[in-house]
Formats: C-alpha cells, sequence, structure tokens
C-alpha cells in the first residue's frame, strides 16, 4: 500500500487549500449573515453561488467522480485528502465544489445506473450545479436499518409506474433548487427480499407529491446539505421510463450508492476533526486558568494527544479502504467501509466534543463552528446505516472466517 499523494493531488491539494484560506473561511460568518437575514432557515444564501463560481474558475469541480466522463477522474485514493479538506467547512465547501451529498451520490448513481435519457435530463445539469436533488429511502413507519423493510409501492399501471408511501430524513429535498427525487420503493412485495424494492425518478412538481415538512438536526436545518425532508407521495404517476436499472434491482443499487458515499462521510469526517483540535489548541494556549494557560493543565494535553493518535488512526483506516476500492473494488472493500463508517464518527465526535470542553460556553455557541461540528459528526452514527447494523454485519462477516 502506497499512501504517498501523486502530483496531481499535491497540485489540487494545494489550490483547494488556498481556496478555503482566501475564499471560504471567510464567507462563513457571510453565510451565517445571510441565512438570518433571509429569515428561511433552509434559504440559499447568495454567497454560496459566489463560492461555486470561484471554485469553478479554479478548477475545484465535481472532484468526487472516478469517471473521467462526468468528473475529475481521481481515484478515491486521490480524492480522499481533497475531501478530507472540504470537511474543515462542511457546510460550505463540499457544496462550493459541487460535491456534497445527497448529490454526489445520486449523480454516482446515474452515472452508473441511469439510462442516457436520464442521464441527459438529470446528470448534466447536477454537475453543472445547475439543480440539486434528494434520495429517498428512509421511512417514518417502518425500521428504516433493515432496508428490506421499506414499504413504499410502486406500482405498474400501463406505461406509468403510481407511487404511494411517505419518506423522511429525505436529504436534499428542502433545497428550492432541488427538481428530482431518486425514490425507493417496492414493485414486487413477493419477490426474494433483497429483489423487491426497485428505484424511480420522480420530479419534485409531479402531483400527488407533498413536502409536509423539514427535519431538524439536533435543531439545526442542515440546510447547506439541502435540509431533510418528510414527503408524502399519494398517486403519484411517472412514466415506466423513469425506472433506474430493473424491477428488483433497487437493493443492490442502494448498497453500490451507499459505499462511496459511507467513505466520503469519513473522509470529510477527519476534516472535521482536524478542524476542531487546531481550535482546540489555538484556545488553550490563549485562554488563562488559575493563573496559567490550560494548554499547561494535564488533561488538556492528554485531550490533544489523545486526539491526534485517534485522527491518524482513522486517516490510515480511511485511506485503506480508498485503496481497496480503488484496486479490489467496492466489494472487496465491504469489511473497510464498515469499520470506517463505525469508527470516524465516534473519532470525529470524541474530538469535537473535547474542543466544546476547552471552549466552555462558546463552544456550544452560534459563536464557534463546533456545536454544529457535533451535531454532523453525531448524527453520521445513524445516516446510511446506524453503527450496530454495521457492528452486526462485520462481527457475522468475521465469524464465518472461523466457521
Amino acid at each position: 500500500m502506497e499512501f504517498a499523494y501523486d502530483d496531481r493531488t499535491i497540485e489540487l491539494r494545494q489550490r483547494l487549500e488556498a481556496f478555503l484560506t482566501e475564499c471560504v473561511y471567510p464567507a462563513e460568518p457571510v453565510h451565517h449573515e445571510q441565512v438570518l437575514a433571509a429569515g428561511d432557515p433552509w434559504a440559499r444564501p447568495p454567497v454560496m453561488e459566489e463560492l461555486k463560481a470561484q471554485a469553478r474558475e479554479r478548477g475545484l469541480w465535481n472532484l468526487f467522480l472516478p469517471d473521467a466522463r462526468y468528473g475529475a477522474g481521481l481515484t478515491n485514493l486521490q480524492y480522499a485528502p481533497l475531501a478530507e479538506l472540504t470537511g474543515r467547512s462542511p457546510h460550505l465547501a463540499p457544496e462550493a465544489l459541487n460535491c456534497a451529498a445527497p448529490d454526489t451520490g445520486n449523480m454516482e448513481l446515474l452515472a452508473e445506473f441511469g439510462s442516457e435519457e436520464q442521464r441527459k435530463q438529470w446528470l448534466m445539469p447536477l454537475l453543472a450545479g445547475e439543480i440539486r436533488s434528494a434520495f429517498c429511502m428512509t421511512e417514518p413507519e417502518v425500521a428504516s436499518s433493515d432496508a428490506t423493510n421499506i414499504a413504499t409501492r410502486i406500482t405498474r399501471d400501463g406505461d406509468h409506474y403510481v407511487i404511494n408511501g411517505r419518506k423522511w430524513w429525505s436529504s436534499g429535498a428542502m433545497d428550492p433548487r432541488c427538481e428530482i427525487f431518486i425514490v425507493m420503493g417496492k414493485t414486487d412485495p413477493d419477490a426474494d427480499r433483497h429483489r423487491q424494492q426497485s428505484m424511480i425518478l420522480v420530479p419534485r412538481d409531479t402531483p400527488g407529491v407533498t413536502v409536509r415538512r423539514g427535519m431538524r438536526v439536533f435543531g439545526y436545518s442542515d440546510a447547506p446539505h439541502g435540509g431533510h425532508a418528510e414527503i408524502d407521495f399519494s398517486d403519484v404517476r411517472v412514466p415506466v421510463d423513469n425506472l433506474v436499472g430493473e424491477e428488483g434491482t433497487g437493493f443492490a443499487i442502494a448498497q453500490a450508492r451507499l459505499g462511496p458515499g459511507r467513505i466520503h462521510h469519513c473522509m470529510r469526517l477527519i476534516g472535521m476533526a482536524e478542524r476542531a483540535l487546531e481550535l482546540l489548541c489555538r484556545r488553550v494556549l490563549d485562554r488563562i486558568a488559575f493563573g496559567r494557560p490550560l494548554a499547561e493543565q494535564g488533561v488538556v494535553r492528554e485531550w490533544i494527544a489523545e486526539s491526534r493518535v485517534r485522527i491518524e488512526q482513522a486517516r490510515l483506516l480511511v485511506l485503506k479502504t480508498a485503496w481497496l476500492m480503488d484496486t479490489v473494488g467496492n466489494k472487496g472493500a465491504h469489511t473497510e467501509i464498515q469499520a470506517i463508517k463505525i469508527a470516524t464518527p465516534l473519532m470525529a465526535e470524541w474530538v469535537i466534543d473535547k474542543a466544546i470542553q476547552a471552549y466552555g460556553g462558546a463552544g456550544v455557541s452560534q459563536d464557534t463552528p463546533l456545536a454544529e461540528l457535533w451535531a454532523a459528526a453525531r448524527t453520521l452514527r445513524l445516516a446510511d446505516g446506524p453503527d450496530e447494523v454495521h457492528r452486526a454485519s462485520l462481527a457475522r462477516r468475521e465469524l464465518r472466517r472461523w466457521s
């Protein structure tokens, strides 16, 4: 395994670091002020479009897509240190580079499984950053940690499919520029449990689609990620050509989509932890309590040392996973993908928590990014499958080696 950055990665990393320093970090307070001024938690502040234009000018666009027809053509190993940097400002940098979830996963899905017409109609404007998209899988009435529980029905009726069901935590759906939903539902409840589901494209303005409400994450709107919505689908009719792939392939497509999504989250989480550690160190060097800097307190030094160890451990595991995905494919890296999904959010949550503790009241206020960083890290212990599901699956896989 060779984790040294190649020349292209080094060059892109330098450009991205400059973009963060010169454009993104100064835009963070501006973004916050513009959201407050709009009076709408899911508003799209003008500063975001300015950042996107600047990113495109610098050649920092669609870096996540390994398919050179549509993206930068980077490997997972090349993208990892770049995604990590965007995690330092997770509410601005990923979208500025058109590398924000759920659009990244949806673009990968369309690039791999979509028809030529579907790619033309939906993938191309997503790649251009002209529209956004939503992924509708989780449901309020079933335990969605088991995706085979999905109850939404997709029923064939002549040249159309009719969709009925309710979704929630539909990522991206609260963005006013969201124009397309990718919906998972059952086309054949009597088939094998992993062949019952299908994926279908539903334009937002289709009759019968009702966005009931936006879901808040620990009180935050999560607007920079397009928000999360609860959505009703009532006798929603779309052409049969809107089916992604074939009937019964929805579960497999979902798993293919979630693999890269999980590692992208973990890459960004490392950047989030790095920023929290930087803020922690700056704080304890400057803050005086009981006659000396906080940095001289033994417990604080333990936090700092332990944070560095945990970050480096997680980074190495993520890089190994990226390397495996590049060399043996996502299926061959399944164990490592599950391992990083368990370990990395826990690591980031722990490091951010210690930074919050060092800041005291300021750490849980809106005056630092730490509270939002913590909420994001904690949420990712549920997103794309809760810890317990990944642990159970990983344990089964390990036991099979010895049975």
